[in-house]
């Protein structure tokens, strides 16, 4: 496949020659664009020695082939890895006074983005504006993640690892490879944005409020984001990484809340048609189905902005694999060797939206624990808590013969503050609905 690699000016630029190797290595055809700004930082002659074709930032270069066009008009996919925050502002802008805007502007290839900056740069609203825009449009966005950054600095604005970049690159190219085939949910056609990203950015429109006669309508009108499930990251076209969440909890507190006269976008993570049969009826909620983390992550991002709670119930991933093979792995194949699996971790979804909460906006998480006591269960629950920084953290214990699988839970509500507000319990509705009293109190004191 036909790739443009696009490199901006920051110090990640040493990741994307790692991400260069592996895309080569690959098989694709690489064509490196990289800004002047980014020469400062990796010189032509690695690009060119890596990619194996010669490298220039000029629309002047090649003129009789019209190469500033031509490039992004024969790309199969362009990626940006690392995007400053100046190079998603110009992507926004659609400035083109240099070879990868125009090649950007020229494409109608999938978009695919590694943002790296600081912090401060990435949390600052102007930045956030850019990606929401960009979003809009269908870029893809993978990371940034949160760690070590450059001096002393730590936190989100990391650039994801060249071999995260590089799976979402050949999940991007399946899916634009299948055509109209049936294609795995957190992979795209070359043109339009995932389904479940796209229902997601609905959001909240054309439901209606549904309040049960029996319950009071006390949430009437209040939009409320729920996730439900477990994510599965894929190994091979055949097998993944997944967990037993079957999505009773989340699908419980949804109905819950809409019969209590809430707006419900209910992502949902892989759940049997049969444990959605209470709420896919329900005109007040809409039923987003979700794959990996990956897509979880940008389907929520879509539907957080309009909603006034957000209660994140879904069993995510902690990791995924690094190198998803494209075809079964099969043990005729292995040499009598047990294949290694390398993983890398996923981002946190839940702390993401913590950082781009809107004013008044309540989150709630929930901490699955295999746990000896309630003590213990209690302690991690507080750790969590003071991890994410959500308003309201729904720790319940799980193991072999309880929380999964099972008709029957208990969560402990765990306060901001880290007082422990209720223990409610019973039926996995009877649950629901005691935490949904403790999210109505939330959103009145808002």
């Amino acid at each position: 496949m036909n790739i443009v690699l696009g490199v901006t000016g920051g110090i990640a630029a040493y990741k994307a020659v790692a991400l260069a190797r592996l895309l080569v290595e690959a098989g694709h055809e690489v064509h490196v664009v990289p800004t002047e700004d980014a020469l400062r930082f990796v010189g032509k002659p690695t690009w060119e020695a890596i990619s194996r074709r010669s490298v220039t930032t000029s629309v002047h270069e090649d003129v009789p082939e019209v190469r500033h066009v031509a490039l992004g008009q024969r790309a199969d996919l362009v990626v940006v890895a690392p995007a400053t925050a100046n190079a998603l502002a110009r992507m926004t802008a659609g400035i083109a006074d240099d070879l990868l805007g125009t090649t950007l502007l020229a494409t109608r290839a999938p978009v695919l983005v590694a943002p790296a900056m600081h912090t401060e740069m990435w949390e600052h609203p102007a930045t956030q504006d850019n990606v929401a825009i960009l979003r809009s449009r269908g870029v893809e966005f993978v990371g940034p993640e949160s760690g070590r950054l450059t001096g002393d600095d730590s936190g989100p604005g990391r650039m994801s690892e060249p071999e995260a970049i590089a799976v979402r690159v050949e999940q991007l190219l399946s899916g634009s490879e299948r055509g109209d085939e049936a294609e795995p949910a957190d992979l795209r056609a070359p043109e339009d944005v995932p389904a479940s990203e796209e229902a997601a950015s609905e959001g909240f429109r054309g439901l209606d409020e549904a309040p049960s006669a029996e319950t009071p309508a006390d949430l009437e009108g209040v939009r409320i984001l729920v996730s439900a499930g477990g994510t599965r990251e894929p190994i091979d076209p055949v097998r993944y990484l997944g967990n037993r969440s079957s999505g009773r909890q989340g699908v419980a507190v949804a109905a819950a809340a809409a019969d209590r006269g809430a707006k419900i976008v209910l992502l949902a993570a892989n759940i049997d048609d049969a444990v959605l049969a209470d709420v896919v009826s329900n005109p007040a909620v809409r039923v987003v189905p979700v794959g990996s983390a990956a897509e979880l992550e940008a389907a929520a991002r879509a539907a957080s902005a309009g909603a006034d709670a957000v209660i994140m119930a879904a069993a995510v991933a902690d990791y995924r694999v690094a190198d998803v093979a494209g075809q079964k792995i099969r043990k005729e194949d292995s040499g009598g060797r047990a294949p290694t699996l390398a993983l890398v971790e996923n981002p946190d979804i839940l702390a993401g939206l913590v950082r781009e909460r809107r004013p008044g906006q309540v989150l709630v998480g929930f901490a699955a624990e295999t746990v000896e006591s309630e003590g213990e269960l209690l302690e991690r629950g507080r750790r969590k808590l003071a991890r994410k920084g959500v308003d309201l953290l729904a720790v319940n214990a799980v193991g072999w013969d309880e929380g999964f699988e099972s008709s029957e839970n208990t969560l402990h509500l765990i306060g901001a503050d880290g007082s422990l507000v209720d223990t409610v319990g019973g039926t996995k509705r009877e649950a629901a609905e005691g935490l949904v009293d403790a999210v109505a109190d939330l959103i009145r004191d808002r």
